[in-house]
């Protein structure tokens, strides 16, 4: 399996992506000459190097008749921010339909037509929602729209190229603060790319500025198949995609690509310990993203509670459970925990409204680290049964399947502890 993992740790935007990914290709100077043929009106891609915190990777600009938009955090307003804005001057502006007209006429596949425009639907629903206006009257001004056509295609050509089975991201950081652009003074992250970064996973960090914007957000959104750290890969190549401005930390996307295979195995070898190299064996593991709701309730009896959680089981969940706690005037109450996908929250909520005296739920996000699990089964003297294997994280683990231990022990009229010494 190919598996691209992008770096987001200094957030994203739409030309620190693009320059990440040109550093992935085999020639990317042929690539860049082959992007600025493609007919963006005006448009010129260029390809530099630069040096951020002693790393030197690549920095892209776009330009715009030869010049290249940028914009301006509040706190640092003298000083290149890390990319470029979709409104910031007061120049001509163009509708999605305008944007979808001009994208079908690029030389370049239907297939990068149709993701390119894929992706800046997203950036327009999520500019619609922020500004509480049809899609059909979101404006977006010239030089800005160009400037982000140019990141997007470039993007989209360059994923194209590269392939990837799978993309892996890390939680982005969105920086904190303020930003200028043309509606005023906005907090960070943007209202629009706020609602692109819905069911992302993503931090605030320590950096004050804008480092995430609509269009890296939207890209990441478009392609991104989990978040999470580096998975267990054998490295192939790396890129770092460099912003303008420069901070204690090296501002930059870095992509990574490697190769992941069924019966990858890795070697970790250990001179400060006594311990011998050691294999293991699928040491591949899962990281995802899930829902935790969250409602204490102290005015419902032991047996209601217990209806409810049955209800709630039936509803597409990962775990229900429930912890004592003491709530205000010393009364004893329930916390009830449920962990779900994000896709099931809303039926989960229903439900948990329907059967509960709760009037809230809390809502949070967290990212889960998950063995990998398979069923093997073995012959013993009572016939075969299951076994649940899990591995990863360097570990491996086993045990009988209790359903089946119990089915033995009811026919034999024996213990599960007398089953378990005989097998």
């Amino acid at each position: 399996m190919r598996i691209l993992y992008l770096d987001c740790g200094m957030g994203a935007a739409g030309d620190m992506l693009m320059s990440a990914l040109l550093e992935l290709v085999p020639d990317k100077d042929k690539f860049v000459e082959k992007i600025n043929n493609i007919g963006i009106s005006n448009v010129k891609v260029k390809l530099e190097s630069s040096v951020k915190c002693g790393i030197k990777g690549n920095h892209v600009r776009v330009l715009i008749n030869d010049e290249e938009e940028l914009s301006e955090d509040v706190q640092n307003s003298n000083e290149l921010h890390h990319h470029n804005h979709t409104h910031h001057h007061a120049h001509y502006h163009a509708t999605i339909d305008f944007i979808e007209h001009t994208i079908q006429n690029l030389a370049v596949s239907d297939k990068v037509k149709n993701d390119v425009i894929s992706i800046y639907k997203l950036i327009a629903q999520a500019e619609s929602k922020a500004h509480g206006v049809d899609v059909s009257e979101i404006h977006f001004h010239e030089v800005g729209m160009m400037d982000a056509i140019a990141d997007v295609t470039c993007c989209v050509m360059l994923m194209e190229e590269i392939n990837p089975d799978k993309v892996v991201v890390s939680p982005i950081n969105t920086g904190f603060g303020k930003v200028k652009c043309a509606h005023g003074i906005l907090p960070v992250p943007a209202p629009a790319t706020a609602n692109l970064l819905e069911g992302m996973v993503c931090y605030s960090g320590n950096i004050e500025g804008e480092l995430c914007t609509p269009t890296g957000a939207a890209i990441l959104k478009y392609y991104v198949n989990e978040f999470g750290n580096m998975p267990a890969m054998i490295m192939e190549k790396q890129g770092y995609g460099m912003g303008n401005k420069d901070f204690p930390v090296a501002n930059c996307i870095r992509a990574i690509l490697g190769e992941k295979t069924e019966n990858n195995s890795i070697t970790e070898s250990n001179n400060d310990t006594n311990q011998n190299n050691r294999t293991i064996e699928n040491s591949d593991t899962i990281q995802d993203t899930i829902v935790e709701l969250r409602c204490n309730i102290d005015d419902m009896t032991a047996e209601e509670l217990s209806f409810a959680v049955e209800q709630i089981w039936q509803d597409d969940v990962l775990d229900v459970y429930t912890t004592p706690i003491s709530m205000k005037k010393g009364r004893q109450g329930t916390l009830l925990n449920v962990m779900c996908k994000e896709s099931a929250k809303e039926d989960v909520a229903v439900t948990i409204f329907k059967h509960t005296s709760t009037i809230g739920i809390r809502e949070y996000k967290c990212s889960r680290m998950i063995l990998n699990r398979k069923i093997e089964k073995v012959s013993t003297q009572y016939g075969d049964i299951d076994v649940k294997k899990t591995y990863g994280y360097g570990v491996e683990k086993s045990k009988l399947e209790f359903e089946d231990l119990k089915k033995i022990a009811i026919e034999n009229n024996i213990s599960i502890r007398e089953v378990k010494e005989n097998i």
